[in-house]
């Protein structure tokens, strides 16, 4: 198996300064953080879903993705997606998405997926999802790069069997399935290799990172509220080691992508621990 980034995780260096940081920790790849950030988050401390200044902006110019892409290039660094918080629907933004993944050399682009927050009915929202996949998948097989659904919470498709409802009508060359046990914690878990088993060739991606559930709250009469908080690989609800014989089992030997909210580690020391937590648990399987 190879290692990548989601650069999501390094929300205080820049793209320019972590390119050489993947290369000194030993990773294989990087995907890339895609979003605009408006001006006034540009004022706040650095942030992973705010002011991430690891992020490709979508009106970077021709020259910038160039020199983006020269520089994953020079650093031996395969970019392995272009990953944005598209709507399901917005086939105007897909589109630009996998135009920028083409001109980097990136495999595989995020796509859309319908929220759920009880406002809408499942079966509805599912319906408009297939529409939208379904002309995702004429585009991602024009661009040659592939559109993957993320198990996600609050979303239509937080576990792998609900993934694979919506990925199943199409083909595997050209949508498929991002795992993230570590989404799972929050919404959707399931028995991992059952799941990796259903998903078979649409199983495209991993994202790696962990969770923990805490008591929040103790309302009147005794009802606790539970919370799920992001924690360093080790510490968290997912027992990575049975997931990494998992995969073993189901001859996944694609790449893991790291995605480490914890905050516990500076984003270099989060790198290589990470990437050295993994490694260990591989040899051990």
């Amino acid at each position: 198996m190879k290692f990548s980034v989601f650069t999501v995780m390094a929300p205080d260096v820049t793209p320019e300064e972590l390119v050489p940081l993947l290369k000194e920790s030993g990773y294989d790849g990087v995907e890339w953080r895609f979003k605009e950030t408006p001006d006034e988050l540009r004022q706040e401390q650095p942030s992973f879903w705010r002011n991430n200044l690891c992020t490709i902006s979508p009106d970077s110019s021709e020259a910038e993705l160039e020199q983006l892409s020269a520089l994953t290039r020079e650093n031996g660094i395969e970019v392995t997606s272009v990953t944005p918080y598209l709507t399901s629907g917005d086939l105007t933004s897909t589109e630009h998405v996998l135009q920028v993944a083409q001109k980097l050399g990136a495999s595989h682009i995020r796509v859309g997926v319908p929220k759920y927050d009880r406002s809408a009915n499942y079966n509805d929202l599912f319906k408009g999802a297939v529409e939208y996949l379904s002309e995702v998948e004429q585009m991602c097989k024009q661009y040659n790069v592939k559109g993957l659904v993320e198990t996600h919470h609050l979303t239509i498709a937080p576990s792998a069997g609900l993934a694979h409802r919506l990925v199943s009508p199409f083909d595997p060359d050209h949508i498929g399935v991002l795992y993230d046990p570590g989404n799972m914690v929050h919404e959707g878990y399931e028995n991992y290799r059952m799941g990796m088993e259903l998903l078979g060739p649409y199983l495209a991606h991993v994202h790696a990172k962990n969770a923990t559930w805490h008591v929040t709250e103790e309302q009147e009469g005794g009802t606790s509220v539970w919370q799920a908080k992001w924690s360093l690989l080790e510490k968290g609800v997912v027992d990575w080691k049975q997931v990494l014989l998992d995969l073993k089992a189901v001859g996944y030997d694609g790449y893991i992508g790291m995605e480490d909210f914890s905050g516990a580690l500076t984003t270099a020391e989060a790198l290589k621990h990470n990437k050295a937590r993994l490694q260990g648990l591989l040899q051990s399987v």
